[in-house]
């Protein structure tokens, strides 16, 4: 046997797949959601940063230079460099190097030679020739120059009356780089002069970043065994320069790291998910299964030992509702079948009696007819007693000769001759028959007034309707007591869908529960005097003329006969 030749696997498969499709999906598409978002998030933050640095070095250093024109205005400097004599500069210059917090201060005269110089960054003097050339080439006085810890960022600011010139500067070294990362939290990298000045990562690995100083876009470099990515931001009057530029990084790695212990959370959570699912299908399979299981198992031991009454198990409590169905119709199935078989036995037996009855029905006739010629004979005799003995035995003789009819009748084939006719004149014409014979039972009818055209044998119905009729005046005529308003009613009206259904109704004696399904049979009956023969023939006539007839009853309350032919209808001018 195949594997998915099985519905409980076939669910159990596809309730597998299912959730692995569907959990396979949703994680892809969390993962790239948060994948997006997240690359967007370190984006915008590295966007941020950038700005925050721009923002931090501008400011910072703006607001010292400002602080160094005051200084350069004061007349008390102004007062020192004029006497140009470094003994007494020199200790001014000290004094407002520590109240500015520069790291470089210096005092030069009109020949630019030093007259003071202040602060843990000193300069020789080639290298302050340079860096006050480079100040004075920018038109706000300020310049970078490397120097071996970092990156120096000076400001000249000539003195009034062309005293000197103040030079006062702050270094952008690691400790800088250490504040700004504090700020932006992202990695920063000083860089001039085709060099690493100073950074916040080892400078082994910052030595990479040199070749990304000119990008002008965000760029992804690999240091080491992390992701980052960065953008370059310009330092001051260097922007679109050559000048130096600060690296402002973040790590990608360690910024979606987040995003694996996501993706361990989502496959674990899928694989719970499936393994709840599958556990939950084949349960599921197994509500449809197992009864259908149990209901072949049932059928292929009927198909061995045909015997039909075979129970099946009882169903479960979780059984699926669809599968309880099956089975339910599968008992009605057997049910059918087994009262088809009845049926079939009963009809192949009455047939065997039908035809065993009609010859003996005939060999009786023959006799019969003889005893009545003989008890006509005996009439003639003027003894009392012989007359009256004769009458007795010509009833007792025509009485046998309609048994031996209704046997006749009974058993052969019904001849049916279809033609239109007005089932209300029918009815009409049956009611009045049985009136005419049992005028102490008045009949009420209920149907419409108008002709209902049908295509019947209109002979062979108004007999059966008498038979009905005949049957609910001897049911009504058996109550002790009478009754003050017509006992029967019969009523015509339409069925459903096509066709009508003629309802005969008494208010009798009523049947037994336990005899309203044998009243069809032949020879039932529970009149003395009746053959048990005339609702099994009315029974023949209307399916006959296709249609159907049966019974509903309470003892002590009255019976209602039904029949219901089919709808080979005409339209009223058809009658005529």
């Amino acid at each position: 046997m195949r594997v998915l030749s099985s519905l409980t696997n076939r669910v159990f498969v596809a309730s597998a797949l299912l959730v692995v499709i569907s959990m396979g999906i949703t994680i892809a598409r969390v993962n790239a959601a948060v994948s997006i978002r997240a690359e967007e998030n370190l984006r915008t933050g590295l966007t941020e940063a950038a700005s925050l640095v721009d923002q931090f070095s501008r400011t910072q250093f703006a607001d010292f230079v400002v602080k160094a024109q005051l200084i350069a205005g004061l007349p008390v400097l102004m007062g020192a460099t004029a006497t140009d004599d470094p003994a007494t500069v020199d200790p001014i210059a000290r004094e407002y190097q520590v109240r500015i917090g520069a790291d470089l201060l210096i005092v030069t005269g009109r020949q630019d030679d030093v007259l003071a110089s202040a602060g843990r960054i000193r300069l020789s003097r080639d290298e302050l020739e340079q860096l006050l050339a480079a100040c004075r080439l920018h038109a706000d006085g300020t310049a970078f120059r490397p120097w071996t810890d970092g990156l120096l960022h000076v400001v000249a600011i000539p003195l009034e009356a062309g005293l000197g010139t103040l030079v006062a500067g702050v270094s952008l070294d690691r400790d800088s780089a250490m504040a700004i990362k504090a700020v932006t939290n992202s990695d920063i990298t000083f860089i001039g002069g085709g060099a690493v000045i100073a950074t916040t990562l080892d400078p082994a690995r910052a030595e990479p970043l040199v070749f990304e100083a000119r990008r002008t876009d965000v760029f992804t470099v690999t240091l080491g065994d992390e992701v980052f990515i960065g953008r370059v931001q310009p330092l001051g009057a260097a922007e679109g320069g050559d000048g130096p530029v600060a690296l402002v990084l973040r790590s990608r790695t360690e910024h979606l790291r987040f995003l694996q212990n996501l993706r361990g959370q989502l496959v674990l959570t899928g694989l719970a998910a499936v393994l709840g699912a599958t556990l939950i299908g084949y349960l599921v399979a197994r509500t449809v299964t197992r009864p259908l299981r149990a209901l072949t198992r049932t059928m292929g031991e009927m198909a061995a030992t045909g015997d039909l009454a075979r129970t099946r198990p009882a169903p479960g409590r979780w059984d699926d509702e669809d599968a309880r169905l099956v089975a339910t119709t599968f008992d009605r199935l057997t049910s059918a079948l087994e009262q088809f078989q009845r049926e079939a036995s009963l009809r192949e037996r009455l047939s065997s009696l039908g035809r065993l009855s009609a010859v003996v029905a005939h060999e009786i006739r023959n006799p019969l007819m003889i005893i009545k010629a003989t008890v006509r004979g005996l009439r003639r005799n003027p003894s009392p007693e012989v007359a009256q003995a004769a009458a007795s035995l010509d009833e007792e003789v025509a009485r046998l000769n309609r048994v031996v009819t209704g046997v006749l009748d009974f058993a052969k084939p019904t001849p049916i001759e279809l033609a239109p006719a007005d089932l209300v004149a029918t009815c009409l014409a049956a009611v009045g028959a049985v009136e005419a014979t049992g005028g102490d039972i008045s009949i009420a009818t209920d149907m419409p007034a108008a002709p209902l055209p049908i295509v019947t044998d209109a002979e062979r119905l108004r007999a059966v309707l008498v038979n009905v009729l005949t049957n609910a005046q001897h049911a009504v005529r058996a109550r002790s007591s009478p009754l003050q308003v017509p006992g029967i009613t019969l009523s015509v009206s339409p069925r459903l869908h096509d066709g009508w259904r003629i309802v005969v109704t008494d208010r009798g004696v009523g049947i037994a529960q336990a005899d309203l399904s044998v009243i069809f049979d032949p020879f039932y009956t529970t009149r003395g005097s009746g053959s048990g023969l005339g609702l099994p023939i009315a029974r023949n006539i209307v399916e006959a003329l296709g249609g159907s007839i049966s019974a509903t009853s309470r003892r002590g309350e009255g019976t209602a006969i039904t029949i219901e032919l089919p709808g080979r209808t005409l339209r009223p001018e058809a009658l005529s």
